[in-house]
């Protein structure tokens, strides 16, 4: 089933990274994007995922923004990039909480957190392509580098 932001502009946002520094969805035009939703920082599934992610020496080649967001405060992801090594984005969908999460229709309401999806966003901020995994299911890297043009 195809998300129903796929064809249309991604919402925008303004959201503080790990370090404090603000991230727009203005910020990530020019060049593609890889918006990844995680539930939980600190859970074993979504700690292998960033793991993953800083270990894919491919994916850090490509001209592409690859920014993680949760709805853990900027602290949390702040302790969680420095005990994991994770140089890449984090971003804090905190306050309003999940404000972002539910712009993009991946907010749990039961569980006050994102789901586990990820969005493409092409040089112009369309959505182009978005992935959605069970909870407890990482996802496959494989489909990343298909979408970002690595294999085919």
């Amino acid at each position: 089933m195809t998300h129903r932001l796929v064809g249309l502009p991604a919402p925008d946002f303004t959201l503080l990274d790990q370090d404090g520094i603000a991230v727009s969805t203005e910020s990530l035009r020019g060049a593609e994007a890889l918006l990844v939703f995680i539930p939980y920082a600190f859970s074993p599934v979504c700690t292998y995922e960033i793991e993953q992610l800083r270990d894919a020496e491919d994916l850090a080649s490509v001209d592409a923004r690859i920014v993680v967001i949760n709805c853990d405060s900027t602290y949390v992801n702040q302790e969680w990039a420095y005990q994991n090594k994770f140089e890449g984005t984090l971003l804090s969908d905190f306050w309003p909480h999940g404000d972002v999460s539910r712009k993009y229709r991946v907010f749990d309401e039961e569980l006050g957190r994102a789901k586990r999806c990820s969005f493409h966003l092409d040089a112009q901020g369309v959505v182009d392509w978005a992935l959605e995994s069970p909870t407890g299911d990482s996802r496959d890297l494989t489909e990343y580098r298909k979408v970002l043009g690595l294999i085919g």
